[in-house]
């Protein structure tokens, strides 16, 4: 609760306001059901427009303001309009989430999930690590309350908790001691252990065998860092434009990279095209696919210099491609800047 001291004349604009932000809340409650509100808000979303999404999820809130499922739709919908920073500052996300925490700390996981996204360190991995608890509680009451021999069916219900949630949300912790909290003390023992838990929950997760291969790239144990990036990236870009099932834009920019650092260089033009097709405004992503071009041409300089013969023509116009390719790349970085 609130508390305001106002000047007397100040009551005189306030209360009618009041009144009037009453009223309306008595017309809404009216007119729709809390239930109709949250239709409408799911609607709307489904269809991308969060904005009209989170004003039909505020009507809700209005005459409900404890709905879980309210607040849980409209931490969603502010996380669609606003970047993180705002979400933790002023933020309508990071106050629905906590309301969430206080009013229902052990069901559903997702707010943890979203405010470990929204902070960053010990507090980040906090938040994880909380939502990890509720999610393996979840799992354990799915296994006790399923028939024997019976398979659980989560498409059928996407609020169902999912091995995989697990391993992504270990994927989440083990990222941050690989970055935010790399100095910790014993920060890439942990990274490594986090790792391998979401493995054990889910062996062919693409992003935890990535956070691997980078693990092991920092650890200067290259080949077998590249045969987990091999692997990460076997599992998705066979069937990248067949399937919606790929990893995050930013987490295959690291993929790129990554492929480029252990010279796979093909694997990585792949990764790049695709991800000039999905968003051509993305300054890294030209430069890298126009640093990837001179990386192949020098490779193949090197090479021919090494044997120690003359150039062929055929080569001379694979080297002319690759150079006029890096040029037009960096060119088009450049202009997106």
């Amino acid at each position: 609760m609130f508390w305001f001291f106002l000047r007397p004349n100040e009551t005189n604009l306030i209360f009618p306001l009041l009144r009037m932000h009453e009223k309306a809340k008595k017309k809404t409650a009216e007119k729709y059901s809390v239930q109709q509100l949250l239709e409408k808000t799911e609607e709307c979303m489904d269809s991308f427009d969060f904005e009209m999404a989170g004003l039909f999820c505020q009507r809700a809130l209005d005459v409900e303001s404890t709905n879980l499922q309210a607040l849980d739709m409209l931490g969603h919908i502010y996380s669609e309009l606003g970047d993180t920073q705002k979400a933790k500052g002023i933020s309508f996300v990071h106050f629905c989430f906590l309301v969430m925490l206080e009013l229902s700390p052990e069901d559903g996981h997702s707010k943890y999930m979203y405010l470990g996204q929204i902070h960053t360190g010990k507090e980040a991995v906090d938040y994880y690590t909380r939502g990890i608890q509720v999610l393996l509680s979840a799992l354990e009451k799915q296994e006790t309350t399923t028939p024997a021999g019976a398979a659980a069916l989560p498409d059928e219900n996407s609020e169902l908790p999912t091995a995989k949630d697990v391993s992504v949300a270990y994927c989440s912790i083990a990222e941050i001691y690989l970055t935010d909290l790399c100095m910790e003390e014993g920060a890439a023992d942990k990274c490594r252990e986090f790792i391998e838990r979401a493995l054990q929950y889910h062996h062919d997760n693409p992003e935890a065998l990535q956070l691997m291969a980078s693990y092991l790239f920092s650890t200067e144990r290259n080949q077998e860092g590249k045969e987990y990036l091999l692997k990460s990236v076997g599992m998705w870009l066979p069937a990248q434009k067949q399937s919606n099932d790929i990893p995050p834009y930013e987490s295959r920019i690291t993929t790129s990279k990554l492929l480029i650092e252990s010279e796979e260089y093909e694997t990585a033009v792949d990764v790049l095209e695709g991800l000039l097709e999905e968003d051509d405004e993305v300054v890294q992503v030209w430069y890298l696919s126009g640093w990837v071009c001179y990386l192949q041409w020098e490779k193949a300089k090197e090479q021919q210099e090494r044997e120690g013969r003359e150039v062929t023509e055929e080569e001379k116009e694979e080297w002319k491609a690759l150079t006029e390719a890096a040029r037009s790349y960096l060119t088009n970085a450049k202009k997106v800047i």
